[in-house]
């Protein structure tokens, strides 16, 4: 982290500690022997072991939303160290906790963090302000409200489960929190948002996990001089799919979610030769070259990788049941655990070893055959739309992968199927998918072939 511009510098401690499976970023704000934790994840140990580094005792745990994209541990650290939560009235949270509104302050030492109501991205979002001695801001927490060359996307709450408001409404209201409340602080103030590059929450976030006030103001396409009308419509062009767990993680979130090591250990782990449930969904986590050489049947490939948790949150539905496939313990461990990071441990069927007896393969695909004649299979490009604006085939069957499971039967079964997607990683979940839906069907993943075309 970049050093604080004054000599508050030498009195408070910034850190940020990043999840690039779900390019997410939390905060630890240390004055002295006071922590204070904005945005937990799941797993709380990371931030027990900087304040036991530091000798110091958190104090405080602060939520900007009610998050969608991961489950957070703000009522497990809570519990833990008898740490206040704090977050905005209008959460509605069921936990114990203070609210944090428009001129409350938590003070560490001699500085303070103030609350900013910044709602848009979500209807209860606060930023967080962190104010010196001398009352000067000198960072700000944004949420996901204003994000690194992006601002956080208007449409996670139009479901009636998580409120209906309708993104129309949110947009409008996120022009202006940005206009009214965070572009009016001194450009000097840092910027330390919730989420980074890949994050589902923003559209065209930097790589850069950090800024400043004075540079967003520069660079970010967001805060360029425009009309609340001209804002609304370009922030709602082009958002990427919404994943299916969002709205739980929300309504999670609001409870709060339980002791992330004791969900962890209640998830069951059968022998790797166990009576699977003929209707639970399989997820086989192993490379796609080991599953297309043997797997068992109706199985769902979705490799253990970067984004496997949003995947697995994209693919599957929160109130269905699965089983997890592993080719090793410690491979086993990390995807119960990713699971966990999105709230789906409780869906966990059973987590095993994929068994020596895996019946089924998929063929091969043959490049040149379907470079010279690709009209004799039925295309499935598996993108989502944004990419599909520029086809790698004509004439494609556009069936963006977190549809697939519910569009499949649109698919012609009339010739073998071949599924593409940009780099392999998504194809072979979807072969895997159209394979189960259409039994009989040739069925053939492109995988990293596509970059032939």
């Amino acid at each position: 982290m970049p050093p604080l511009p004054s000599s508050t510098a030498s009195a408070v401690q910034i850190q940020q500690f990043y999840d690039k499976g779900l390019a997410h970023a939390s905060y630890a704000v240390r004055y002295g022997r006071q922590v204070a934790i904005i945005d937990p994840a799941r797993d709380p140990q990371p931030y027990y072991d900087f304040a036991d580094e530091h000798e110091a005792n958190i104090v405080a745990v602060i939520e900007t939303h009610p998050h969608a994209d991961f489950v957070s541990s703000h009522l497990e650290i809570a519990q833990e160290t008898e740490a206040t939560i704090y977050c905005s009235e209008l959460v509605g949270a069921k936990y114990p906790h203070k609210t944090f509104d428009d001129g409350d302050r938590i003070s560490l030492g001699t500085v303070e963090l103030h609350a900013i109501n910044t709602p848009g991205h979500s209807p209860d979002s606060i930023s967080i302000l962190l104010m010196d001695e001398l009352a000067q801001s000198r960072a700000v927490f944004t949420g996901d409200t204003l994000f690194v060359g992006d601002v956080g996307r208007p449409d996670l709450r139009e479901d009636e489960a998580v409120g209906g408001h309708q993104r129309q409404e949110l947009a409008a209201q996120l022009y202006r929190s940005t206009r009214n409340k965070l572009m009016t602080l001194p450009g000097t103030t840092r910027v330390y948002p919730a989420h980074g590059p890949g994050s589902l929450c923003g559209k065209t976030t930097s790589t850069d996990l950090d800024s400043t006030i004075a540079r967003e103001l520069k660079t970010n396409y967001a805060l360029q001089p425009m009309s609340q009308e001209e804002f609304v419509k370009v922030l709602l062009e082009d958002q990427p799919f919404v994943p299916k767990y969002f709205g739980h993680g929300v309504q999670l979130n609001r409870q709060g979610a339980p002791s992330f090591e004791d969900s962890i250990r209640a998830v069951p782990h059968p022998g790797s030769n166990a009576t699977l449930e003929p209707d639970v969904l399989i997820i086989d986590t192993r490379p796609a070259a080991q599953f297309r050489a043997g797997h068992l049947p109706g199985a769902i490939n979705l490799q253990d990788g970067g984004k496997f948790e949003t995947w697995l949150g994209s693919v599957i539905g929160p109130a269905e049941p699965f089983y997890l496939l592993a080719d090793s313990q410690i491979a086993l461990d990390i995807v119960v655990r990713k699971s966990a990071k999105i709230g789906y441990e409780g869906n966990i069927k059973g987590a095993l070893l994929a068994p020596l007896v895996l019946p089924n393969t998929s063929p091969a695909v043959d490049v040149a055959q379907v470079r010279q004649h690709p009209d004799a299979f039925t295309i499935v490009d598996i993108r989502n739309r944004a990419e599909a604006k520029t086809p790698v085939f004509e004439n494609a069957l556009l069936i963006p992968l977190p549809e697939l499971r519910e569009r499949a039967h649109e698919i012609p079964a009339g010739k073998p199927v071949l599924v593409h997607c940009a780099g392999g990683y998504r194809s072979a979940a979807g072969a895997s998918i159209v394979q189960q839906a259409l039994p009989g069907v040739e069925v053939l993943d492109l995988g990293e072939a596509v970059t032939e075309f």
